[in-house]
């Protein structure tokens, strides 16, 4: 296996040989990769009603379109490391996107429920290299002096897909039909299959490096069981669900056993002795609470506004978009502040979260489109500024043989950490909803003094059914709203909990290479 050393100064004579504008396709072409890659993740979720009637499924058995997408990428994106080190970033990433895309064309080719969810795991296990080589591609590509900008630049495509993709899904399943989400996305892949052929230059793998079996399978089954945990926990009431038990159990086992493991064999799958770089540990503890606030609020805010507020969905469009636009903004800004002041510009990030989750907390029923508009710019611009010190801080005291492993890692824990949050935060939406409501309902009676005043008993009484109908409706609206209120607040926490952690980065080394 080829020494650090070598490896290293084999990319350093590989970026000099290549030009400016050869840099600036192959930046253009991993980017592509990475927005069109985000875009499928989220994709489905505009398209599953439509997709439920076409299959004949039952609610349950269609959510497996997306939970199986989700399982597959968890598993394969650990393996990033070890497929770059035999065969090479361009081997990985040409048949990475080119399988992905013939995969994308066979789900909307798709006839069957089960035929559509095969596709979908194939989808996700050949497309959870991209975001980890594509990154990787880039910090090799450009010296360390110019990663501020184009990590930036990559951001934007890595975030600008998951913006993209219950739009595209959306337009194109009410324009023709949930095909159409699908082939939409297989010109993009070809063409960014075109660039990457075109442009990557040929790297060679460090040679024959032996997977650690066991290390795979542990990791492996303990990342599926907590999938499944996360995506099925709410759907089968947690731990009151035998299935949920068992899978808990075997997620902490074999948890257990492969750290157990890769700290005792000699070529372990993933190397645990990495954790002992700080920046790298932290930027992992980081990504993952990144994880958890980056798109919450994305799963949350619509079923808020179309459920209870009243808003229509050409309305919900216009404020996810608005923290597209302020990412947008956020991302440019951190090209050239992130790494001159990678804590400056983090601690701002969070604290602009902290701000914008408080903000979500003063909110009610009649929040105007404006606030709404305002908060989801603010938020963006928090997520955009974050993304790049984050990136920069975690990688820039590692050598650059490591890359590929130590990216899959990142890009594992901020899924996971969408996953753990989103499925937390939606439990607490519907437990907290069910029982405000039915404390509401306990102070409710014909002798109840508000309902007895002339400017209340008009609208609100209990002398006809139709009344109790009306009332029984708006306390459903206020105990979700409490509801989400409560969900906003653990936001503002989380966000808050990270400030403390980025005093403890170090800053990144000068160099100018």
């Amino acid at each position: 296996m080829a020494s650090e050393a070598s490896i290293d100064f084999a990319l350093e004579e590989q970026r000099n040989d290549l030009s400016p504008a050869r840099r600036a396709i192959i930046l253009f072409t991993v980017t592509l990769s990475a927005t069109l890659y985000s875009t499928t993740i989220l994709v489905v979720s505009t398209i599953l009603p439509q997709l439920q009637g076409a299959m004949s499924a039952t609610a349950d058995e269609i959510t497996w379109t997306t939970t199986f997408n989700i399982l597959a990428t968890a598993v394969v994106t650990p393996l990033t490391g070890w497929l770059v080190a035999r065969l090479g970033k361009r081997r990985v990433m040409l048949w990475s996107v080119l399988g992905f895309t013939m995969a994308t064309y066979f789900c909307g080719t798709a006839n069957s429920l089960e035929e559509l969810i095969f596709w979908r795991v194939v989808q996700g296990a050949l497309g959870a290299p991209m975001t980890p080589v594509t990154q990787t591609i880039t910090l090799d590509t450009y010296p360390k002096r110019q990663h501020g900008v184009v990590i930036g630049l990559f951001g934007i495509g890595v975030v600008l897909g998951a913006f993209l993709g219950p739009v595209v899904g959306g337009v194109m399943a009410e324009v023709s039909t949930w095909r159409w989400a699908f082939f939409i996305l297989v010109p993009v892949g070809l063409i960014a299959f075109g660039g990457l052929l075109f442009a990557l230059p040929r790297d060679d793998p460090e040679g024959h490096r032996p997977l650690d079996w066991t290390g795979f399978i542990l990791l492996s089954v303990a990342i599926a069981c907590m999938q499944l945990v996360l995506s099925r926990g709410q759907r089968l009431d947690w731990f009151d669900s035998n299935e949920i038990l068992l899978e808990t159990f075997l997620a902490g086992l074999t948890f257990y056993l492969f750290v157990a493991h890769s700290l005792t064999t000699r070529n372990p799958f993933l190397n645990l002795r990495l954790l002992l770089n700080r920046n790298y540990a932290l930027g992992l503890l980081l990504v993952f609470i990144y994880g958890m606030l980056n798109f919450t609020p994305m799963v949350v805010l619509p079923s808020l506004l179309r459920d209870h507020v009243g808003y229509p969905d050409s309305l919900i469009g216009y404020v996810l978009g608005s923290r597209g636009f302020g990412a947008m903004i956020g991302f440019f800004t951190a090209m050239f502040i992130g790494q001159k002041y990678p804590r400056k510009s983090m601690l701002a990030g969070f604290s602009a979260l902290v701000i914008s989750g408080y903000w979500l907390t003063t909110f009610d029923l009649n929040v105007t489109f404006t606030e709404l508009i305002l908060n989801g710019i603010v938020q963006g611009l928090a997520v955009g500024t974050i993304w790049v010190p984050l990136t920069i801080a975690t990688f820039s005291t590692l050598p650059a043989s490591v890359r590929a492993e130590t990216s899959s890692v990142f890009h594992l824990l901020r899924n996971i950490g969408s996953s753990f949050f989103i499925s937390l935060t939606v439990t607490e939406i519907i437990r907290s909803t069910a029982m405000n409501y039915e404390h509401m309902t306990e102070q409710i009676t014909p002798f109840t003094q508000p309902l007895l005043l002339p400017w209340a008993s008009g609208g609100w009484n209990t002398d006809s059914v139709e009344s109790l109908a009306r009332l029984s409706d708006e306390m459903a609206r206020q105990a979700a709203m409490i509801s989400y209120l409560n969900a906003f607040g653990t936001y503002t926490l989380v966000s808050a909990a990270a400030i403390p952690l980025i005093p403890l980065v170090a800053r990144p080394p000068k160099n100018s290479s």
